[in-house]
């Protein structure tokens, strides 16, 4: 398995910059716009944030959804881990590890967020049923193409601050760059085969 220890160690680094952002973040930022920190001028910044939902902030709709969230994170990374031992035995290409190996450490990143956060950093939803499973995840980057607080006589988002984008963290850089170098070998593989 030496194969496997240049993946491990890309999914260890991944875990360990977005953990410890995460926590610099919740350590040494206040929450909101208020303790903004700008890093590319007004373009790229700091915005301390939390996500109760998933990717983007959506929800389900019912109670338990954040369990079932959750859940869902663990085992697909334990999946993930298990799919790429066996890709590391069937000698896939390297694109295609590593691909899954950016995608497995971002998918624990946020699994620990969940997981844990609601419990050691004291951030579940004040409505949430336990704290176990219920941790909101920490967002802290911010690309500020437009951002602003929406008139109060618009439908869904009046009188809420709204972002062009959505701030993300560490792991979900790792989860989409693995997604684009996924999709890569895919295209290698598709261009061999032609």
């Amino acid at each position: 398995m030496k194969q496997f220890v240049k993946y491990f160690f890309v999914i260890s680094l991944i875990v360990l910059v977005d953990q410890a952002s995460k926590l610099w973040v919740y350590t040494h930022m206040e929450m909101g716009t208020d303790g903004q920190i700008n890093l590319l001028g007004n373009f790229l910044k700091l915005t301390y944030t939390l996500n109760p939902g998933m990717a983007f902030s959506m929800h389900l709709g019912f109670k338990y959804e954040k369990v079932l969230l959750t859940t869902f994170r663990v085992f697909a990374s334990v999946y993930i881990f298990w799919y790429i031992i066996q890709s590391i035995r069937r000698k896939a290409a390297v694109p295609w590890i590593l691909g899954w190996s950016l995608i497995l450490g971002g998918a624990i990143g946020n699994s620990i967020d969940s997981v844990f956060y609601g419990v050691y950093l004291n951030n579940a939803p004040t409505d949430a049923p336990m704290k176990w499973l219920y941790g909101q995840v920490i967002d802290m980057l911010h690309i500020d193409l437009w951002s602003g607080l929406m008139p109060s006589w618009l439908p869904i988002w009046g009188g809420y601050y709204v972002y062009c984008l959505p701030i993300f963290n560490i792991a979900d850089v790792a989860v989409s760059a693995g997604l684009v170098v996924v999709l890569y070998a895919l295209h290698l593989k598709d261009d061999t085969n032609s």
